[in-house]
């Protein structure tokens, strides 16, 4: 297992959207990431001497961006859609095929990688729910682990509250985190507790593939 002074080369991908956001600024702050590349269909804007921008307009065809993509031993892949009012077809198109085949590229450059895949509080790993996007999420999380990484992470994140600074972010998070707080506090998170433990679970490793909510507050807290 590596240990703390591992230093990190990361790739993050969906930075235009609240959880690669608020996992980008926990990297630009912390001593253990050198350097991010974000990996985005639209440009995130951003100046700084840690990060560096990679635009793949269809991340389920990567083709063309070796150069880019190689040289880099941590992946937060936080990239993805909600299911409301999508099929199953399209939801499984965007979810699973998308995120496999980008990711069979990642590992054919960096085989030594850690893939920390953002799926969701709920997320179904028999692949049978009845809900839809429990079961396709499950599906990719498991092809993800036996895709030939180092080490492959499922992060299930349920609430989180953002970072201030996150310009990403739906309206409703900040209205809602205090009463969900008090409700139901073992569904929640801060984005900085998320971002904190995807670094972690890259620099040092975890016992398990799977890291539910408290996993996540725990390792993010440490």
């Amino acid at each position: 297992m590596p240990d703390d002074s591992q230093k990190l080369s990361v790739i993050i991908t969906g930075a235009t959207g609240m959880v690669g956001e608020g996992a980008l600024l926990e990297c630009l702050d912390h001593p253990a990431v050198e350097r991010v590349l974000l990996v985005s269909r639209r440009p995130y804007g951003i100046t700084h001497p840690k990060v560096k921008e990679c635009l793949i307009p269809d991340f389920a065809k990567p083709e063309g961006h070796d150069g880019e993509l190689s040289g880099y031993n941590a992946c937060f892949f936080c990239a993805g859609v909600s299911s409301v009012g999508m099929s199953e077809a399209d939801y499984t198109r965007i979810t699973y095929d998308t995120t496999i085949a980008f990711a069979e590229k990642l590992v054919s450059l960096n085989p030594q990688m850690t893939f920390i895949y953002v799926s969701g509080t709920g997320t179904d790993s028999t692949e049978k729910s009845s809900i839809m996007w429990a079961r396709v999420k499950g599906r990719t999380e498991n092809a993800l682990t036996r895709i030939g990484f180092k080490s492959a992470y499922n992060f299930r994140p349920g609430f989180m509250k953002p970072t201030s600074g996150q310009h990403n972010v739906k309206w409703f998070y900040g209205l809602f985190y205090w009463p969900l707080r008090l409700i139901v506090p073992s569904r929640i998170s801060t984005m900085r507790q998320v971002g904190l433990a995807m670094i972690k679970a890259a620099a040092q490793g975890y016992p398990t593939q799977v890291l539910e909510v408290k996993d996540i507050n725990s390792l993010g807290s440490s």
